[in-house]
């Protein structure tokens, strides 16, 4: 064997999981999956898209030992293979993307940076003040991704609820919001909403996948 030849096998098998990446209804499959395991129907519903279609993409990433399965009766439940591995993985490729396609950073300037142009909140920092007590931590994910996991003591009312339940969430307190990632929409709608009606509030830096792949604590309900 050539001294070439490991490192082109390594490669050629990279390539194959780049490619499983090179698709946006995958990556936004993965950005699904690692709020939790879902079955196909479950993730069709969510992505928009066909079974067939949302079959197809699920297949291609597991090829790419990207997602691997787990059968409970008539379904076949999809998870991230590794979650920590994954999630860092797209966090790169994001951070990548922002530095790189002009596309990207005009979508982060005009919608997202629009409605929340504040420095977000470290996980570092966020721990310091959930050790202090100094804040309230608002998960506007919907509740069945909320029930699979989300942070310590977090309250969870889903972007959909916030104008009827704002009562929930006491102003004498910085609330820090969170949802699926980094570009998540619904954290950014819900720190303008809570901005409009006087609230102190302001985001995480990315989302709960990314808390849980860093090690840090986490909740379930039962």
């Amino acid at each position: 064997m050539s001294s070439t030849g490991p490192k082109r096998a390594i490669y050629e098998n990279l390539a194959e999981v780049a490619q499983a990446l090179g698709h946006a209804h995958r990556l936004e499959l993965l950005e699904h999956l690692a709020q939790g395991m879902r079955s196909v129907e479950e993730l069709s519903a969510r992505a928009h898209l066909t079974f067939a279609n949302t079959s197809r993409h699920l297949q291609i990433l597991r090829r790419a030992r990207l997602v691997e399965t787990e059968r409970r009766g008539k379904h076949v439940l999809y998870r991230l293979s590794g979650d920590a591995e994954v999630v860092t993985l797209i966090k790169a490729l994001g951070r990548v993307g922002e530095r790189n396609v002009a596309e990207i950073g005009r979508v982060v300037s005009d919608y997202f940076q629009a409605r929340d142009a504040l420095e977000p909140v470290s996980r570092d920092d966020l721990v310091a003040r959930l050790r202090d007590d100094l804040v309230t931590v608002l998960d506007v994910r919907p509740k069945d991704e909320f029930a699979m996991g989300h942070l310590p003591g977090a309250l969870n009312i889903p972007l959909a609820e916030l104008e009827r339940r704002l009562g929930e969430l006491p102003k004498s307190r910085e609330v820090i919001a969170y949802c699926r990632g980094p570009y998540c929409v619904l954290s950014f709608e819900a720190v303008a909403a809570l901005r409009a009606r006087g609230y102190r509030v302001r985001r995480l830096q990315d989302g709960y996948p990314e808390w849980k792949a860093a090690g840090l604590p986490i909740e379930s309900v039962a």
